[in-house]
Order: structure tokens, then C-alpha cells, then sequence
């Protein structure tokens, strides 16, 4: 089917459940970003959606034998974003997504991943944090696809939220579907707020309230990042949209 012809997705798809449809329908068919990783070989891709308008964007990577990927993504636009995500491992493969989105007013924000262990001895690591304000709503659907025969698979989901205000809205769906034996598949998930006592010591060393405030948030954010190629590009980002939220 011709790419322009794909119908707009309505709530009946798993995947755009919480979507802004009225949004979509104007970025839509979304664009999508083919990654082949050769066996035995290393990538890494960071992507910065910070624009003004609404994004939608696809990235489908394939990893093959051996195959190594680092994927970062900041999600932080004016408007509505949206970053899918679909990932197929070879045996022995390792993928990593470290992603944060930042939102406030009336944004909307996605990120939505598959990742399928389709060969044994690959390992996944899929860490998402969400800081969310004014009537914003972030939103991670996650799901991991272990096939028969994907012996040996490591895969690990870690998803938390914050909201910093009651009005804000975190949806978080970390899933796992497994056909094979012998795996070790785990996922986190919670939603809250910054630490009460945390905020107090900070104050009580002599920082105000709203620099207190912004380290924890930095930190916080921080943890999707560590590591990566472009940590500073991402973290110098994250920073300002930080900022636009506070």
C-alpha cells in the first residue's frame, strides 16, 4: 500500500490509544527512519524533537547477528510528538533506548517501542523518563515480543514519571509476551511526584527552592541519557526544555 494512502489510526489502535488524532491527522503518514545494523558491528542514533509543530516520526532498526545499537531520544516539542519505535534482534544482538520527554501546557507526547527477540542471546535495555506539567500528557507503550527459540534472552523495561502538577497526565505500558524458556525479562513502572525530603535537604544546604527543584529534575532526566555518544548534546537539550517547564 502507498505510504500516503494508510488510513489515520483511531483509539481502537493499541498503539494510538492516548494519541492527539486532530494532531496526527496533520503529520500523518508519519516518516519513517529504516536502521540495518550489519553483524558483528555498532550504531548509535540520537534523535532531538524540539520543534515547534506537530512531529510524528517512525524508526524501524534491525539488528543482526551480533549486532550492537544505542538509540536516545529527547522528546520535547511545542506541540504534539510522537516517536515509534520497532526493533527486531538477531542472536546475540544488544539494543539500548535511553528516552525522556518533557511536556507542559496542553502537549502532547508519545513514545511507543516494540522490540522483538526474534534469535537467541540478545539482550534489550529500554530506559524512559517523563517530566510532565500543566495539563501536558506523556504517554510510553511498551511491548516486548520474546519468539519460540529466543533461548537466552535478557530484556529489562524501566519507565517512571513525574508530575509536577496534579493537572499533568503519565500512561505507561510496559508489556512482555513470551514464547521461550530460559529468559530473563523484566519491567518497572511508576508515576509520582519529587520527593518531598529530597526538596527539604537540598533547601536546607542553602539552595532555593527553585534550583533545589531543577538538580532533582536534572537527575532524574539524566538517567536516560548516561552514557551515550551525544550524553552532552542530549543533556544541554533536556536543559532548556527544563527550563521552558519550571
Amino acid at each position: 500500500m502507498n505510504a500516503a494512502a494508510l488510513p489515520l489510526p483511531t483509539r481502537k489502535d493499541e498503539g494510538y490509544r492516548y494519541a492527539d488524532l486532530a494532531a496526527l491527522e496533520t503529520v500523518w503518514p508519519a516518516a519513517v527512519q529504516v536502521v540495518r545494523v550489519p553483524a558483528g558491528e555498532s550504531a548509535a542514533l540520537s534523535l532531538i524533537a524540539d520543534g515547534n509543530g506537530p512531529e510524528a516520526r517512525e524508526i524501524a532498526v534491525t539488528l543482526e547477528d551480533g549486532a550492537t545499537f544505542d538509540l536516545r531520544l529527547l522528546n520535547a516539542g511545542a506541540a504534539y510528538g510522537r516517536i515509534g519505535v520497532t526493533v527486531t534482534l538477531g542472536k546475540g544482538a544488544d539494543f539500548t533506548l535511553g528516552a525522556a520527554q518533557l511536556g507542559g501546557g496542553a502537549q502532547t507526547l508519545e513514545v511507543v517501542t516494540e522490540v522483538t527477540h526474534a534469535h537467541p542471546d540478545a539482550q534489550s535495555r529500554q530506559i524512559v523518563r517523563s517530566v510532565l506539567g500543566g495539563h501536558a500528557t506523556g504517554t510510553y507503550l511498551g511491548r516486548v515480543a520474546v519468539a519460540r527459540g529466543a533461548i537466552g534472552t535478557d530484556a529489562e523495561q524501566s519507565v517512571r514519571a513525574m508530575l509536577l502538577d496534579r493537572t499533568a497526565t503519565a500512561n505507561a505500558r510496559p508489556e512482555l509476551e513470551i514464547f521461550a524458556d530460559d529468559v530473563k525479562c523484566a519491567h518497572g513502572c511508576a508515576v509520582g511526584e519529587l520527593d518531598a525530603q529530597g526538596l527539604f535537604y537540598l533547601q536546607s544546604r542553602g539552595l532555593p527552592p527553585a534550583e533545589a527543584k531543577k538538580l532533582m529534575l536534572q537527575a532524574f532526566i539524566a538517567e536516560a541519557f548516561v552514557g551515550a555518544a551525544d550524553e552532552d548534546a542530549l543533556t544541554q537539550a533536556a536543559l532548556k526544555a527544563l527550563e521552558g517547564l519550571l
